[in-house]
Parts: C-alpha cells; sequence; structure tokens
C-alpha cells in the first residue's frame, strides 16, 4: 500500500510500539535489587493484583496493586508517606504495569525503577514467598 496516511499511522504505531518496549525494559537486576532492599535503601514492590500473587511473591516485596495506585490510593498513600526517601524498585508480571508504575511514581518525585517481570526474580534464584506468609 502506498496510501501515505496508512504510511504515517504504520510508522507512528511501530514507534509508540518500541517506546512501550523500551519503557518497559528492566533498569536493575534482581540481585541489585535485593542489595539494594537489604541494604534499606529501596523497597521493592508488586504491582499485580491480589489474584496474581497467589502464584509468590519476592520475599521482600510489599503488595501494592497498580488499580489502588491509578485509583484511590488507599493502600499506596501511607506506603509512600513512608517510603518518599527511598528508592522504590517496582515489578508486576511481564514489566508492562511495572513501567507505567514507575512513571507514574517519577512524574510525583519519587526514584521509581522499573524491574520488569516477576519470572526475573524466581530465575535468579531470590527468595519467594506466599503472600501472609514471612
Amino acid at each position: 500500500m502506498s496510501d501515505p496516511i496508512f504510511l504515517t499511522l504504520l510508522v507512528a504505531a511501530v514507534a509508540f510500539l518500541g517506546f512501550k518496549l523500551y519503557a518497559a525494559r528492566p533498569r536493575l537486576s534482581p540481585r541489585d535489587a535485593a542489595r539494594e532492599a537489604a541494604s534499606g535503601r529501596a523497597e521493592i514492590v508488586d504491582v499485580r493484583e491480589p489474584s496474581e500473587w497467589s502464584s509468590g511473591v519476592a520475599a521482600p516485596a510489599t503488595l501494592l496493586p497498580l488499580s489502588d495506585l491509578r485509583g484511590d490510593r488507599t493502600l499506596w498513600n501511607a506506603f509512600l508517606q513512608e517510603s518518599r526517601d527511598k528508592r522504590l524498585l517496582v515489578y508486576c508480571h511481564s514489566g508492562m504495569r511495572s513501567a507505567h508504575a514507575a512513571a507514574m511514581l517519577r512524574k510525583e518525585g519519587f526514584d521509581a525503577v522499573n524491574l520488569g517481570g516477576f519470572s526475573a526474580w524466581q530465575s535468579a534464584g531470590l527468595p519467594v514467598r506466599k503472600p501472609g506468609k514471612t
């Protein structure tokens, strides 16, 4: 097709998808994230929804769904007040939602980093727990 409008839309769609994939890429390895959290300089946050936590979560993670960050922040507000001076390391299932969460938090002045997907944490052999257990 040589329709200029179609080609323009196609280029825009490819550029948008490329940006989304770039933004979703992890900015810190799981092992480095675990070290930062253990030092007290950072907080690891699982932004998946509660129904997804049953498969396990990173052992040091605070469980705060992205839907609450985007919504009334019933869970997020107190956490953000307590963590203002810490680096926030967020992950989800694949890295897309955590990219959105990190971007939202950075816009609000937080030092937020996308860790990507939970499987990277598991693959690194780092501790995992079931929600409600320590």
